[in-house]
């Protein structure tokens, strides 16, 4: 199987920086440019294979003409089961919740969003939120949106470089200002607005809110700790790995390597991987090419054989 180098679509989003252009090197006609979907198959943004002999074709058309690259798990589904992002938070995002399948199923006809964050840069200071301060109601909130002063209610977390956050559904959450992430989730674009600081978009217009919805699926409770923490799971001379995170619907690795790092993938499922410092090259049976820090690679189902030289970080991410 050959294993295919990825061009991200860009999102131009309010909030959203430069940071991505100057320290990723996407090249996207975007400004700002907010999030790239470096490793996605959904209507909204689809990810454009950009070596091999796919190049040019949409991991979409791909996946559709081969879904045995999806592995036995998913290949009768036909569907790519997680997107894979970079996002940069130049602003505040909006307060936010995301439903689970069940409700997203049901009133938006795709699937709910589990994610998880994987702090790549944070400036001083930087903080996210995540969850609650104290437990909260719908009218406290309904309330707290109305005279601007639901900052009070939220939980805010402070935020370093490697930091690994998981959320799922139902969790109310927003990046602070100064932060870039890599996202992992599920191949969803749900997201339900609680409150957007009262900005207006390039058209002089408020962003919608989703309050109602919001209230549908939020989980209103205090705040648990929710950083991760990262184990070591092997040590090999020039290779280190660690287990980020773990969740029913995909696992995270840290794998920093300093010489060279040898792997197959099985028949069950494909594997991503996401380069996060440095640069290396891949060698496979039936393609050879570069990466660098933000570059982003679908590896096939079955694809027995790869060694990638280098010195460089990557997150590989595997369902």
């Amino acid at each position: 199987m050959e294993p295919m180098l990825l061009k991200p679509v860009g999102k131009d989003y309010l909030w959203g920086g430069t940071r991505l252009k100057a320290e990723y090197n996407k090249d996207i006609d975007m400004m700002p440019l907010a999030e790239t979907w470096e490793c996605s198959t959904h209507p909204d943004g689809q990810s454009i294979v950009a070596s091999g002999k796919y190049k040019g074709k949409t991991l979409a058309e791909v996946i559709k003409a081969h879904p045995e690259y999806l592995g036995t798990k998913y290949r009768d589904s036909g569907e790519l089961p997680i997107m894979v992002k970079l996002i940069d938070a130049k602003e505040m995002l909006s307060v936010q919740v995301h439903p689970d399948d069940k409700y997203a199923l049901e009133y938006e006809n795709q699937r709910g969003k589990t994610e998880m964050w994987y702090v790549l840069a944070a400036e001083p200071n930087a903080q996210l939120i995540y969850g609650f301060a104290h437990p909260v109601n719908k009218e406290i909130l309904e309330k707290a949106v109305e005279t601007d002063t639901l900052s009070k209610h939220l939980n805010k977390v402070n935020v370093n470089k490697g930091d690994v956050f998981f959320i799922p559904p139902g969790t109310v959450h927003a990046l602070g200002k100064g932060i870039i992430v890599a996202e992992i989730q599920q191949s969803s674009n749900v997201t339900y607005r609680v409150y957007d600081y009262n900005r207006k978009d390039k058209n002089g217009k408020k962003r919608k809110l989703h309050f109602d919805k919001a209230i549908d699926v939020l989980d209103m409770s205090v705040s648990r700790d929710i950083r991760q923490n990262p184990r070591i799971m092997r040590y090999t001379p020039g290779c280190s790995r660690e287990l980020l995170c773990r969740c029913g619907l995909f696992e995270v690795e840290r794998i920093q390597i300093s010489d060279k790092f040898e792997f197959g993938v099985n028949d069950t499922s494909f594997r991503v991987l996401l380069c996060t410092e440095g640069e290396g090259v891949l060698n496979s049976e039936y393609v050879n090419f570069r990466f660098s820090k933000g570059d982003c690679v679908f590896v096939p189902a079955s694809t027995r054989k790869l060694i990638i030289k280098g010195t460089f970080t990557t997150l590989t991410i595997s369902v």
